[in-house]
Protein backbone atom coordinates (compact mmCIF):
# COMPACT_ATOMS: atom_id res chain seq x y z
CA UNK A 1 0.00 0.00 0.00
CA UNK A 2 1.04 3.46 -1.09
CA UNK A 3 2.74 5.25 2.05
CA UNK A 4 0.84 8.14 0.99
CA UNK A 5 -2.87 6.82 2.53
CA UNK A 6 -3.67 8.73 5.45
CA UNK A 7 -1.02 7.77 8.35
CA UNK A 8 0.47 9.03 11.61
CA UNK A 9 3.77 10.09 9.42
CA UNK A 10 1.45 12.92 8.04
CA UNK A 11 1.91 16.28 9.82
CA UNK A 12 1.00 20.06 8.70
CA UNK A 13 4.28 21.79 9.23
CA UNK A 14 4.43 23.91 12.07
CA UNK A 15 5.66 27.36 13.19
CA UNK A 16 9.42 27.67 13.15
CA UNK A 17 11.01 27.49 16.20
CA UNK A 18 13.21 30.71 16.93
CA UNK A 19 17.21 30.39 16.47
CA UNK A 20 18.90 29.09 13.17
CA UNK A 21 18.85 25.75 11.86
CA UNK A 22 21.71 24.32 9.78
CA UNK A 23 19.93 21.40 8.43
CA UNK A 24 16.37 21.77 8.36
CA UNK A 25 12.75 21.43 6.32
CA UNK A 26 12.86 23.50 3.59
CA UNK A 27 8.98 23.61 4.04
CA UNK A 28 7.20 26.56 4.31
CA UNK A 29 4.70 26.98 7.62
CA UNK A 30 1.56 25.40 6.95
CA UNK A 31 2.37 22.44 4.31
CA UNK A 32 1.78 18.78 5.11
CA UNK A 33 4.66 16.90 5.27
CA UNK A 34 5.42 13.32 5.35
CA UNK A 35 8.24 11.51 6.66
CA UNK A 36 11.02 9.16 5.14
CA UNK A 37 9.10 8.34 1.61
CA UNK A 38 11.70 7.43 0.56
CA UNK A 39 13.29 4.74 3.23
CA UNK A 40 9.92 3.70 3.72
CA UNK A 41 8.84 3.32 -0.38
CA UNK A 42 12.34 1.13 -0.89
CA UNK A 43 11.23 -1.11 2.01
CA UNK A 44 7.80 -1.60 0.10
CA UNK A 45 9.18 -2.54 -3.15
CA UNK A 46 11.51 -5.29 -1.97
CA UNK A 47 9.04 -6.99 -0.48
CA UNK A 48 8.29 -8.40 -3.89
CA UNK A 49 11.60 -7.28 -5.46
CA UNK A 50 14.57 -9.67 -4.24
CA UNK A 51 17.04 -7.79 -6.43
CA UNK A 52 16.77 -4.33 -4.43
CA UNK A 53 19.94 -3.89 -2.24
CA UNK A 54 20.71 -0.98 -0.25
CA UNK A 55 24.37 1.09 -0.04
CA UNK A 56 25.50 3.73 2.48
CA UNK A 57 28.72 5.53 2.64
CA UNK A 58 28.27 6.52 6.59
CA UNK A 59 25.21 8.40 6.04
CA UNK A 60 22.02 5.93 6.29
CA UNK A 61 20.10 7.98 8.90
CA UNK A 62 20.62 10.97 6.64
CA UNK A 63 19.71 9.93 3.69
CA UNK A 64 16.72 7.80 5.36
CA UNK A 65 17.88 4.18 3.82
CA UNK A 66 18.27 3.77 7.72
CA UNK A 67 14.53 2.68 7.00
CA UNK A 68 15.55 -0.45 4.63
CA UNK A 69 18.73 -1.33 6.43
CA UNK A 70 16.81 -2.03 9.41
CA UNK A 71 14.00 -4.06 7.33
CA UNK A 72 16.63 -5.90 5.32
CA UNK A 73 20.24 -6.19 7.05
CA UNK A 74 21.29 -8.87 5.05
CA UNK A 75 20.29 -6.54 1.74
CA UNK A 76 22.64 -3.87 3.05
CA UNK A 77 25.95 -2.75 2.67
CA UNK A 78 27.87 -0.04 4.99
CA UNK A 79 30.77 1.00 2.66
CA UNK A 80 32.35 3.67 5.29
CA UNK A 81 33.11 6.83 4.08
CA UNK A 82 34.58 5.92 0.53
CA UNK A 83 32.07 7.16 -2.10
CA UNK A 84 34.43 5.72 -4.65
CA UNK A 85 34.63 2.29 -3.26
CA UNK A 86 30.41 2.46 -2.75
CA UNK A 87 30.03 3.52 -6.65
CA UNK A 88 32.63 0.50 -7.87
CA UNK A 89 30.57 -1.70 -5.53
CA UNK A 90 27.43 -0.85 -7.05
CA UNK A 91 28.68 -1.64 -10.53
CA UNK A 92 29.46 -4.51 -9.81
CA UNK A 93 26.03 -5.35 -7.91
CA UNK A 94 24.48 -4.49 -10.86
CA UNK A 95 26.70 -6.77 -13.09
CA UNK A 96 25.15 -9.77 -11.31
CA UNK A 97 21.88 -9.29 -11.28
CA UNK A 98 21.19 -6.63 -8.44
CA UNK A 99 19.15 -3.19 -8.12
CA UNK A 100 21.51 -1.26 -5.90
CA UNK A 101 20.29 2.09 -3.92
CA UNK A 102 23.90 3.82 -3.58
CA UNK A 103 23.49 6.85 -0.84
CA UNK A 104 25.14 9.71 0.20
CA UNK A 105 24.68 13.58 0.27
CA UNK A 106 24.64 14.73 -3.75
CA UNK A 107 27.95 16.71 -3.17
CA UNK A 108 30.11 13.89 -2.35
CA UNK A 109 28.40 11.72 -4.93
CA UNK A 110 28.89 14.42 -7.53
CA UNK A 111 32.44 15.48 -6.72
CA UNK A 112 34.13 12.72 -5.19
CA UNK A 113 32.54 9.55 -7.02
CA UNK A 114 32.08 11.21 -10.76
CA UNK A 115 34.90 9.55 -12.03
CA UNK A 116 33.78 6.04 -10.48
CA UNK A 117 30.46 6.49 -11.68
CA UNK A 118 31.58 7.21 -15.23
CA UNK A 119 33.82 3.80 -15.36
CA UNK A 120 32.19 1.76 -13.34
CA UNK A 121 28.10 2.99 -13.65
CA UNK A 122 27.53 5.13 -17.10
CA UNK A 123 29.91 4.02 -19.46
CA UNK A 124 28.99 -0.11 -18.43
CA UNK A 125 25.16 1.25 -18.69
CA UNK A 126 24.96 -0.27 -15.31
CA UNK A 127 21.35 -0.65 -13.53
CA UNK A 128 22.41 1.35 -10.60
CA UNK A 129 20.48 4.16 -8.79
CA UNK A 130 22.37 7.12 -7.12
CA UNK A 131 20.68 9.11 -4.56
CA UNK A 132 21.87 12.46 -3.62
CA UNK A 133 20.38 13.61 -0.24
CA UNK A 134 20.83 17.52 0.82
CA UNK A 135 20.61 18.45 -2.86
CA UNK A 136 21.38 22.39 -3.40
CA UNK A 137 21.12 24.81 -0.65
CA UNK A 138 19.23 22.44 1.60
CA UNK A 139 21.85 22.71 4.47
CA UNK A 140 23.98 25.93 5.95
CA UNK A 141 26.71 23.91 6.67
CA UNK A 142 28.70 25.56 4.05
CA UNK A 143 30.46 24.37 0.40
CA UNK A 144 31.75 21.13 1.79
CA UNK A 145 28.23 20.06 1.85
CA UNK A 146 25.96 22.08 -0.28
CA UNK A 147 25.72 20.95 -3.54
CA UNK A 148 24.71 23.62 -5.85
CA UNK A 149 26.37 22.09 -8.55
CA UNK A 150 25.75 18.28 -9.46
CA UNK A 151 22.91 18.50 -11.75
CA UNK A 152 25.41 20.13 -13.88
CA UNK A 153 28.27 17.74 -13.52
CA UNK A 154 25.94 14.73 -14.05
CA UNK A 155 23.98 16.31 -16.66
CA UNK A 156 27.01 15.85 -18.94
CA UNK A 157 27.57 12.19 -18.17
CA UNK A 158 26.16 9.66 -20.97
CA UNK A 159 23.61 7.25 -20.04
CA UNK A 160 22.72 8.80 -16.77
CA UNK A 161 19.17 9.73 -16.24
CA UNK A 162 18.83 12.95 -13.54
CA UNK A 163 15.82 13.30 -11.75
CA UNK A 164 14.83 16.10 -8.69
CA UNK A 165 12.06 15.30 -7.46
CA UNK A 166 9.21 18.15 -5.74
CA UNK A 167 7.83 16.16 -2.61
CA UNK A 168 6.90 12.93 -0.94
CA UNK A 169 4.52 11.99 -3.59
CA UNK A 170 6.79 12.33 -6.54
CA UNK A 171 9.40 10.48 -4.87
CA UNK A 172 7.67 7.41 -3.97
CA UNK A 173 6.35 7.27 -7.36
CA UNK A 174 9.92 7.55 -8.57
CA UNK A 175 11.61 4.74 -6.79
CA UNK A 176 9.11 2.87 -8.25
CA UNK A 177 9.30 4.15 -11.45
CA UNK A 178 13.23 3.53 -11.59
CA UNK A 179 13.40 0.63 -10.08
CA UNK A 180 11.36 -0.86 -13.59
CA UNK A 181 13.86 1.34 -15.32
CA UNK A 182 16.54 -0.36 -16.56
CA UNK A 183 19.69 2.02 -16.52
CA UNK A 184 21.72 4.06 -14.16
CA UNK A 185 19.63 6.89 -12.69
CA UNK A 186 21.05 10.04 -10.80
CA UNK A 187 18.12 11.13 -8.09
CA UNK A 188 17.98 14.01 -5.73
CA UNK A 189 16.60 13.07 -2.34
CA UNK A 190 14.91 15.15 0.20
CA UNK A 191 14.88 12.87 3.45
CA UNK A 192 12.54 13.48 7.37
CA UNK A 193 9.92 15.23 6.66
CA UNK A 194 9.47 16.46 3.17
CA UNK A 195 6.50 18.30 1.67
CA UNK A 196 3.08 16.85 0.52
CA UNK A 197 2.04 19.19 -2.29
CA UNK A 198 1.15 17.07 -5.37
CA UNK A 199 -1.83 14.83 -4.47
CA UNK A 200 -3.64 17.99 -4.80
CA UNK A 201 -2.73 18.30 -8.53
CA UNK A 202 -4.24 14.70 -9.49
CA UNK A 203 -0.05 14.04 -10.14
CA UNK A 204 1.84 11.42 -11.38
CA UNK A 205 5.43 10.95 -11.98
CA UNK A 206 6.59 9.43 -15.44
CA UNK A 207 10.46 9.67 -16.34
CA UNK A 208 11.52 11.90 -18.90
CA UNK A 209 7.67 14.35 -18.62
CA UNK A 210 7.28 17.13 -17.37
CA UNK A 211 3.91 18.40 -16.42
CA UNK A 212 1.68 21.35 -15.95
CA UNK A 213 0.44 21.89 -13.04
CA UNK A 214 -1.91 25.23 -13.32
CA UNK A 215 -2.37 27.42 -16.19
CA UNK A 216 -1.71 31.34 -16.54
CA UNK A 217 -1.87 34.24 -19.04
CA UNK A 218 0.92 36.36 -17.33
CA UNK A 219 3.75 34.13 -16.43
CA UNK A 220 5.14 30.54 -16.87
CA UNK A 221 7.05 29.56 -13.84
CA UNK A 222 9.07 26.50 -14.96
CA UNK A 223 10.05 24.92 -11.98
CA UNK A 224 11.97 21.75 -10.50
CA UNK A 225 12.58 20.31 -7.31
CA UNK A 226 11.18 21.69 -4.09
CA UNK A 227 11.48 24.61 -6.43
CA UNK A 228 7.84 23.56 -7.82
CA UNK A 229 6.76 23.62 -4.53
CA UNK A 230 7.70 27.21 -3.96
CA UNK A 231 6.38 28.30 -7.32
CA UNK A 232 3.08 27.12 -6.35
CA UNK A 233 2.66 29.53 -3.49
CA UNK A 234 4.34 32.17 -5.63
CA UNK A 235 1.50 31.47 -7.76
CA UNK A 236 -1.24 31.47 -5.12
CA UNK A 237 0.41 35.21 -3.86
CA UNK A 238 0.45 36.72 -7.06
CA UNK A 239 -2.98 36.07 -7.60
CA UNK A 240 -3.97 38.61 -5.41
CA UNK A 241 -2.04 41.37 -7.20
CA UNK A 242 -3.89 39.80 -10.46
CA UNK A 243 -0.98 38.09 -11.58
CA UNK A 244 -2.24 34.79 -13.13
CA UNK A 245 0.92 32.16 -13.21
CA UNK A 246 1.40 29.03 -14.87
CA UNK A 247 3.60 26.08 -13.23
CA UNK A 248 5.50 23.67 -15.49
CA UNK A 249 6.83 20.92 -12.63
CA UNK A 250 10.07 19.05 -14.60
CA UNK A 251 10.88 16.21 -12.41
CA UNK A 252 13.38 14.49 -14.98
CA UNK A 253 16.15 17.12 -16.00
CA UNK A 254 17.84 14.59 -17.93
CA UNK A 255 16.60 13.45 -20.92
CA UNK A 256 14.65 16.84 -21.15
CA UNK A 257 10.71 17.10 -21.96
CA UNK A 258 11.87 19.83 -24.95
CA UNK A 259 8.49 19.43 -26.11
CA UNK A 260 6.59 20.20 -23.76
CA UNK A 261 9.02 23.13 -22.54
CA UNK A 262 9.04 24.80 -26.46
CA UNK A 263 5.20 24.03 -26.28
CA UNK A 264 4.21 25.81 -23.28
CA UNK A 265 7.25 28.66 -23.58
CA UNK A 266 5.95 29.38 -27.22
CA UNK A 267 2.33 30.54 -25.83
CA UNK A 268 2.57 34.43 -26.68
CA UNK A 269 2.41 37.41 -24.02
CA UNK A 270 4.26 35.06 -20.69
CA UNK A 271 7.21 36.15 -18.69
CA UNK A 272 9.31 32.69 -18.17
CA UNK A 273 11.28 31.99 -15.23
CA UNK A 274 13.04 28.92 -14.71
CA UNK A 275 13.11 28.50 -10.58
CA UNK A 276 16.06 25.74 -9.82
CA UNK A 277 17.65 24.96 -6.23
CA UNK A 278 21.24 24.96 -8.46
CA UNK A 279 23.29 27.08 -9.51
CA UNK A 280 22.57 29.07 -12.79
CA UNK A 281 25.38 27.44 -14.44
CA UNK A 282 24.85 24.02 -16.27
CA UNK A 283 21.57 23.38 -14.85
CA UNK A 284 18.11 23.13 -15.65
CA UNK A 285 17.69 26.98 -16.67
CA UNK A 286 21.05 27.11 -19.00
CA UNK A 287 18.67 23.35 -20.31
CA UNK A 288 15.72 25.12 -20.91
CA UNK A 289 17.24 28.03 -22.54
CA UNK A 290 19.09 26.11 -25.11
CA UNK A 291 15.93 24.07 -25.55
CA UNK A 292 13.94 27.51 -26.65
CA UNK A 293 16.79 29.12 -28.79
CA UNK A 294 17.15 25.47 -31.08
CA UNK A 295 13.47 25.60 -31.14
CA UNK A 296 13.54 29.35 -32.31
CA UNK A 297 11.18 30.39 -29.28
CA UNK A 298 12.15 34.09 -28.14
CA UNK A 299 10.16 34.85 -24.74
CA UNK A 300 11.32 37.43 -22.13
CA UNK A 301 13.24 35.31 -19.65
CA UNK A 302 14.69 35.31 -16.42
CA UNK A 303 16.25 32.28 -13.79
CA UNK A 304 15.52 31.90 -10.24
CA UNK A 305 18.51 30.24 -9.24
CA UNK A 306 21.81 29.88 -6.94
CA UNK A 307 24.69 32.29 -7.47
CA UNK A 308 27.59 30.68 -9.37
CA UNK A 309 29.68 31.34 -6.23
CA UNK A 310 30.44 29.20 -3.16
CA UNK A 311 27.55 30.40 -0.52
CA UNK A 312 28.07 30.85 3.12
CA UNK A 313 27.44 29.31 6.34
CA UNK A 314 24.38 29.87 8.54
CA UNK A 315 20.95 29.41 9.00
CA UNK A 316 19.14 27.63 6.56
CA UNK A 317 15.91 30.09 6.26
CA UNK A 318 17.98 33.42 6.04
CA UNK A 319 20.47 31.30 3.37
CA UNK A 320 17.63 30.69 0.95
CA UNK A 321 16.57 34.03 1.57
CA UNK A 322 19.87 35.41 0.65
CA UNK A 323 20.26 34.12 -2.34
CA UNK A 324 16.70 34.18 -3.80
CA UNK A 325 15.29 30.95 -3.93
CA UNK A 326 12.44 31.26 -0.80
CA UNK A 327 8.97 31.98 -1.74
CA UNK A 328 9.43 35.34 -0.32
CA UNK A 329 12.38 36.55 -2.79
CA UNK A 330 10.75 34.59 -5.83
CA UNK A 331 7.79 36.66 -5.36
CA UNK A 332 9.88 40.32 -5.26
CA UNK A 333 12.11 38.90 -7.72
CA UNK A 334 8.79 38.53 -10.41
CA UNK A 335 7.44 41.43 -9.14
CA UNK A 336 9.90 42.97 -10.39
CA UNK A 337 9.88 41.71 -14.04
CA UNK A 338 6.85 42.63 -14.49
Amino acid sequence: MSQLTKTKDEAVTPKKPAGPAIIASSVDEGHRTQMAPFGHKLVELAKTNEAIVGMSADLAKYTDIHIFAEAYPDRFYQMGMSEQMMMTAAGGLAKEGFIPFATTYATFASRRGYDFISQAIAEQDGNVKIVGGLPGLTTGYGPSHQSTDDIAIFRAMPNLTVIDPCDALEIEQMVEAVVDYDGPVYMRMLRGAVPLILDEYDYQFELGKAKMLRGGRDVLIIATGFMTMRALDVAKKLAADSVDVAVLHVPTIKPLDEVTIAREASKSGRLVVVAENHTSVGGLGEAVAGTLMRASVFPAFRQISLPDKFLNAGSLELLQDQYGISTRAMTRSIKNWL
